[in-house]
């Protein structure tokens, strides 16, 4: 059976609340229902979906550090998107950097960002929104 979308990926930050402070206010996820697990985290919604799970400090993983790498805790996320123009001013007003590239074979816009814990976020929009 192929793939057919990402079903969520989880992050452990080293700061919870600024890593979810991020995916909510900058990205525009929305935080929703999270079983009741025992330890700290979120799960944050993306079209409807529980797509990022954030979880924070567990006893059982006191031992592993969390040592952020050069892409961070994992290489990077890909989303589908609409509203570049309205993502760009969103970057902008907060002086996050991001890079842009444009796709040549269909137009396609991607931005490239860092979430606070530096896991490389990629921002997919359609080419009817490239400029």
């Amino acid at each position: 059976m192929p793939l057919h979308g990402l079903n969520h990926y989880t992050i452990r930050p080293a700061d919870l609340e600024r890593t979810k402070d991020f995916y909510v206010d900058i990205l525009g996820l929305e935080i929703g229902y999270r079983p009741p697990l025992g330890f700290e985290g979120y799960w944050l919604y993306c079209g409807g979906e529980p797509t990022v799970h954030l979880i924070g400090p567990r006893e059982r993983d006191a031992h592993i550090p969390r040592n952020v790498g050069p892409t961070g805790l994992l290489d990077h996320i890909a989303f589908s998107c609409t509203g570049l123009a309205e993502m760009k001013s969103r970057l902008a007003a907060r002086q996050i950097e991001h890079e842009e590239r444009v796709i040549p074979r269909d137009r396609q816009t991607q931005l490239f960002l860092f979430d606070p814990d530096g896991v490389a976020v990629e921002l997919n929009y359609p080419p009817s929104e490239t400029v």
